[in-house]
């Protein structure tokens, strides 16, 4: 079993709570996890950028001089892709950057994105999480209160506006939920802060996840 301290909103320990080991990716996942991230990073490219091809370019197929007598090279139409103006002959077209990844491969990353949390002592546990105002100095005090001024991923059982106003502007710090939680999230931030019942959410996600494998 490995050991979490369970702190308060004002930074004091009050307990420890376990994580069991069985539930640990035992140094596996590596290359899970970066192929996971790889495909995430993938996604969320725009896949945008558009070029004209030879006969996308405005212009009628009339050629620009005779054939020959003029001793210039030949020319067939003004859209060619060597002219000024022209087509671009292989250039970009909108598409789309996602990268498939088996289910498999993906539950594994997300069991070894918590390992390495919890192994390396990158999470904070906190027994309630409660934020009474919407204001951004009172989650500035309370990452402070537990030495995270570096920022962190907030882990909870279920957003609430408070939570979401008083951490939006902070550009080192997110919020979100257990349930909905990704493995890039996991790892994007140096800290995780999990109050217990998130703590208990990702302990049943990785068991379920692990039950449903074949």
């Amino acid at each position: 079993m490995s050991k979490l301290s369970v702190y308060d909103m004002k930074g004091a320990t009050l307990a420890d709570v376990e994580f069991p080991d069985a539930l640990l990716a035992d140094g596996k996942g590596e290359q899970a996890v970066h192929d996971v991230i790889v495909a995430h990073r993938a996604v969320v490219r725009a896949g945008t950028a558009s070029t004209l091809r030879k006969g996308e370019v405005a212009g009628s197929g009339k050629k620009p001089w005779k054939q020959k007598g003029t001793g210039r090279a030949r020319a067939g139409y003004q859209q060619s892709p060597v002219w000024r103006g022209g087509g671009v002959a292989f250039g970009p077209h909108p598409r789309s950057y996602a990268k498939k990844v088996l289910r498999k491969v993906a539950r594994l990353a997300f069991r070894r994105a918590v390992s390495d949390l919890v192994t390396e002592g990158r999470v904070r546990v906190i027994d309630q999480f409660a934020i009474a105002e919407p204001k951004t100095k009172v989650a500035v005090a309370f990452l402070k209160s537990l030495g995270l001024a570096q920022g962190a991923l907030i882990l909870v059982d279920k957003l609430d506006t408070n939570l979401v106003s008083a951490v939006r502007n902070l550009p080192n710090v997110e919020a979100t939920t257990a349930e909905s939680v990704s493995t890039y999230q996991l790892l994007r931030y140096p800290v995780a802060v999990v109050t217990r019942s998130a703590l208990d959410g990702l302990r049943a996600r990785i068991e379920g996840e692990a039950g449903s494998q074949p």
